[in-house]
């Protein structure tokens, strides 16, 4: 089968397209899916330039086409756990089951589904535990991929699969944090990198709650992010205590960090939520603890996602409560411009690989 093999931490050099791969094989509590389509991510791109090592502080760009010689291999991996290579990644993936294993019903080949990006531990059941799809095991990024069948989700929907594989590595981190948060009808709720693939997810899923938005990004979006649901559009780099004030949002879904953050604390009200599952801009930033202790605030970082967060996503799908943005679609073999191109920042939604 066609597929994407990486070979190691480092540049767009170590992602090979190749076209000899084996179709793998379900084993007995797994399932073969036919991938119809997968996407771009930051978290398959941070794990290629092993931006999670805690020897690298700055920004994700500026590693992303010829990574990090700072990075460490021993904790490159979103988890600190080396990854083993070669690897096919992919956290994204949409397609449909062809063959199952011994202990799975064969009345499953045929559906339709969707594979959960953040999956429960391989062994083990610990607190907190999990893996992502396309580091731990394979992924998306081939013809074919393996799953074990109940991280594969069935779902009806008229949606393409380009569409469908938009929706679960991006929406589910949104929707993880919103849950994670408990946002509620008629809060006040800032976005950080609104146009991005979890950012734009998050726009929708917070008006899902009747809550209100207020979007940050690149001000040539705003007409765009204004149209996929956002109250209010900020560009980024203004200056958040001048235009809404100290203690003036209930909730902060950060996906940025960087050197604005000492602002996201102050616009806060008094027992306000933050909640983070990324740092584009930079990892590392300043704080004032008297402002997270003063104002009783409450700190939510998250990866770790429960199995309702998955299945609740599946629901909004089918009901047609969210909807897809694809960007752009690219060929799998054109994986590095794809790359090249979620760096560029240029665009709203997702990109999404298509296999043929």
């Amino acid at each position: 089968m066609c597929g994407v093999v990486l070979t190691g931490h480092g540049g767009l050099d170590k992602l090979e397209y190749k076209t000899d791969l084996p179709i793998p094989s379900p084993s007995s509590q797994e399932v073969l899916i036919r991938v119809g389509a997968s996407a771009v991510n930051n978290t398959d791109i941070n794990t290629r330039i092993g931006w999670y090592s805690k020897s690298v502080t700055s920004e994700t760009n500026t590693g992303a086409s010829a990574g990090f010689d700072s990075a460490n291999d021993d904790d490159a991996s979103w988890s600190g756990v080396p990854l083993t290579f070669p690897r096919i990644q992919g956290a994204d993936c949409c397609g449909e089951i062809i063959a199952v294993g011994s202990g799975v019903n064969p009345n499953r080949i045929g559906e339709r589904v969707l594979v959960r990006a953040l999956q429960s531990p391989l062994t083990g059941d610990a607190d907190f535990g999990c893996i992502t799809y396309g580091s731990e095991c394979d992924g998306g990024f081939s013809q074919y991929a393996t799953v074990r069948d109940d991280e594969a989700f069935t779902v009806e929907s008229p949606l393409t699969d380009a569409e469908l594989a938009s929706f679960p590595c991006a929406y589910s981190t949104a929707e993880n944090m919103i849950d994670r948060v408990n946002v509620r009808a008629g809060e006040t709720v800032v976005i950080t990198g609104a146009s991005g693939g979890v950012g734009s997810a998050a726009i929708q899923l917070v008006k899902r709650r009747q809550a209100n938005v207020i979007a940050i990004c690149s001000s040539d979006k705003r007409d765009q992010i204004k149209a996929i649901g956002a109250d209010q559009v900020i560009s980024r780099g203004t200056s958040l205590i001048d235009t809404l004030g100290a203690d003036s949002v209930d909730v902060v879904i950060d996906l940025v960090a960087g050197p604005q953050w000492p602002e996201l604390p102050d616009i806060l009200r008094r027992g306000g939520r933050y909640t983070v599952a990324g740092a584009i801009a930079g990892p590392i930033v300043d704080m004032d603890v008297r402002t997270l202790y003063l104002k009783d605030l409450s700190f939510f970082g998250c990866t770790y996602q429960p199995r309702h967060v998955f299945e609740n996503l599946i629901k909004y799908i089918e009901h047609g409560e969210i909807n897809p943005l694809v960007s752009k679609t690219f060929a799998l073999k054109d994986i590095g411009v794809a790359q090249r191109t979620f760096m560029e920042k240029k665009f709203i939604g997702k990109l999404v690989l298509l296999p043929k």
